[in-house]
């Protein structure tokens, strides 16, 4: 019978011998947000990447955010537990194609969501996350054409907040693109105190019964601060860990996807790709130090200059 690992046990000790840190995405499973030395959106995965002092970075979230840390921090070794983890907003958005897309509106200056590939992010200007996208739109001239891609749903967000018209990649995540509408109605007649929180990946007609919209961190934020006791959250359900972590006696409730069949879908809507991780590959990947992150070095080059400009944009307003 083989001998059972102590995961925890053996991930702390294997952090300490090889000068690693691990950083998770909040919608990575529990007992890995718990594992983790830091924890956090897109931008602020981005921004502990640039600070950090250890030799080897364990990113606990889908393949774009490692890259994205190795695009910063080329000297450190960065390590996703699983290579498979994917992003189907990431995937929606084929370089080639976006190169042409671009191509056929030129004049147009480029953001670019960060759930992209590096290949996309060396065609852009400027890359935004959730939380700093409508205050980086808003930093362009009102008269600058704006090309936004790959999210149509939080490019049509951005659009109707900040009056701009900018032109639109078609693409969507498969969690928030699912959410039922039908079924937060449902949750809101049966809970008629709770808040709605979404997320602004959400199609407009979810956005429409939001109290709150915002990026995963802003929501966490507006829960922790609101007098509520209940929320109906819209985003990707790893996040109510750290929400009923922080707010042990409030009461978190998830809003369900809508399944092929058009009804209402039961309990979470998961990331498959974000669920890939676990605490085993969390193990092997820090113990045998794969799968390692690679990025071609004049690639890199290209992709650094928006998240740099990012980061320079998100410090000046101090996001």
């Amino acid at each position: 019978m083989a001998e059972k690992i102590d995961f925890v046990k053996e991930i702390n000790r294997l952090k300490k011998e090889k000068n690693a840190v691990i950083m998770a995405h909040f919608y990575q499973t529990g007992d890995i947000q718990d594992i983790a030395d830091h924890i956090g959106d897109s931008l602020a995965l981005a921004q502990m990447a640039c600070k950090t002092d250890a030799d080897i970075i364990v990113l606990c979230g889908v393949h774009f955010m490692g890259e994205t840390a190795k695009i910063l921090c080329p000297d450190k070794k960065v390590l996703i537990p699983d290579a498979e983890a994917g992003c189907s907003l990431a995937d929606s958005c084929p370089a080639p194609d976006f190169a042409e897309f671009i191509k056929q509106h030129p004049g147009h200056k480029v953001i670019s969501y960060v759930n992209t590939t590096a290949e996309v992010k060396a065609l852009t200007d400027v890359v935004v996350t959730s939380s700093n996208a409508r205050q980086i739109v808003e930093s362009f001239p009102k008269d600058q054409p704006l090309i936004f891609g790959p999210d149509h749903n939080l490019g049509n967000y951005i659009n109707s907040v900040t009056g701009r018209n900018m032109l639109l990649w078609n693409g969507a995540c498969h969690v928030h693109s699912q959410f039922s509408v039908e079924g937060i109605i449902k949750l809101k007649h049966e809970h008629p105190g709770a808040l709605v929180l979404a997320h602004p990946e959400c199609p407009a007609t979810v956005l429409a019964l939001a109290d709150k919209i915002g990026s995963t961190a802003g929501l966490l934020k507006f829960a922790l601060a609101s007098s509520a006791k209940e929320f109906i959250v819209a985003t990707e359900s790893g996040i109510l860990h750290e929400m009923c972590k922080k707010a042990p006696e409030k009461t978190f409730i998830p809003a369900p996807p809508e399944t092929s069949e058009g009804t209402i879908g039961c309990s979470c809507n998961d990331c498959n790709f974000m669920k890939l991780n676990t605490m085993e590959k969390v193990y092997r990947c820090l113990r045998d130090e794969s799968p390692e992150v690679v990025v071609d070095a004049e690639l890199a080059k290209k992709a650094i200059r928006p998240i740099e400009k990012m980061l320079e944009i998100s410090a000046k307003l101090g996001l």
